[in-house]
């Protein structure tokens, strides 16, 4: 009889460690949070889903609740209720710029706080083909839609093809798409660059261009020619580099031989960088003797000697309306158009009044 009783016990013994084994496999469910937490199983979708409305009390309650369970979200699930993946595709071919990785932070930023994750495909050679294929992989990766941040001069001349059916918004390209289009307003913020020289009293101001091929450099240069043909002044001939401090000093090479130069407005900061040293080296005082005014207020500028005044570009604020129109056009919104953030001129003691 005692043997049967241990037997018996042992049997449940060994079930009981089954069924926790079991248990313990299991993955915790929406239902077993909401137990935990003490709330509905509606209360527990939307915090998952982020959709509706939940007291920060009540969030925190199931947020800790899930943490506590070791619950995960079942991506594939909930994409087959809501028709979304909750993730977004970026396409870019350099993190390394300073606007790009300002940009794609921001990017990253907005769209965590919309319930978004991001899946990012660098494109290491420019061509039409690199780009295809990165498309190719993100719609793989199941993404709701895609931001592209690649200027045209960085494929091989061919028309960018973007596939149909999938919402897409474009930064800084000088292609026009049928799409969303988010950028700094290059011609405002060159505009103000060569105001604020001539609004102090340099009868004109001679240029460092960037890229040729490259949008943002594109309309820089066409603001600067533009503002001083209305003003009347002489138009002095461009020097175009390539956004690198190389290229900067290379052309401040060319233009401490000029004796009529008092004001250089430098199409990035990295060329103006290497200008200040060109100047410096022939014994130029900047800004005694020459002016110098920068675009895009990398974190260095405010730190040169002297502290370099630039046009401040809102790469974060460029890279939140991305995500915004993408977000409306996921929503079923025509967000269609351009949408151009101001820039900002940020004065240092890198420009005065010329000498007399």
């Amino acid at each position: 009889m005692n043997v049967d009783t241990n037997v018996d016990a042992t049997a449940t013994a060994d079930a009981a460690s089954d069924t926790a084994v079991h248990s313990r496999r299991r993955d915790p469910s929406m239902e077993d949070v909401a137990r935990e937490a003490g709330v509905s199983g509606q209360t527990v979708s939307r915090v998952v889903n982020r959709r509706g409305y939940v007291g920060a009390a009540t969030r925190e309650k199931v947020t800790a609740a899930m943490v506590r369970l070791g619950y995960r979200p079942n991506s594939a699930a909930r994409a087959l209720r809501s028709g979304r993946f909750r993730t977004l595709g970026v396409i870019m071919f350099s993190i390394s710029p300073y606007g790009n990785h300002r940009t794609l932070d921001a990017i990253a930023e907005r769209a965590a706080e919309a319930g978004y994750s991001l899946t990012l495909i660098p494109v290491g050679d420019a061509d039409r083909s690199s780009v295809g294929g990165a498309f190719t992989r993100l719609e793989e990766h199941a993404v709701d839609g895609i931001i592209i941040l690649i200027e045209a001069h960085e494929l091989d001349g061919s028309e960018l093809e973007i596939p149909t059916g999938l919402p897409v918004v474009v930064i800084d390209s000088n292609q026009r798409y049928d799409h969303p289009f988010v950028d700094a307003d290059q011609v405002q913020g060159a505009r103000a660059a060569v105001e604020h020289l001539l609004d102090l009293g340099h009868e004109t101001v001679h240029h460092i261009a960037g890229p040729p091929e490259s949008y943002a450099a594109g309309k820089r240069r066409e603001a600067w020619q533009g503002l001083l043909e209305e003003r009347g002044r002489t138009v002095p001939e461009p020097l175009v580099g390539d956004w690198s401090p190389r290229s900067g000093y290379e052309a401040g090479l060319v233009l401490r031989e000029d004796p009529t130069l008092s004001a250089v407005f430098a199409g990035n900061d990295e060329m103006a960088i290497g200008l200040l040293r060109a100047l410096h080296e022939a014994g130029i005082q900047v800004p005694a003797q020459v002016s110098v005014v920068g675009f895009d207020d990398i974190s260095d500028a405010g730190y040169l000697w002297p502290p370099l005044t630039t046009v401040r570009q809102h790469f974060s604020e460029v890279g939140r309306k991305a995500v915004d129109a993408l977000l409306a056009e996921l929503d079923g919104e025509d967000a269609r158009g351009t949408e151009l953030i101001p820039n900002e001129l940020i004065v240092r003691a890198s420009t005065a009044a010329p000498a007399r």
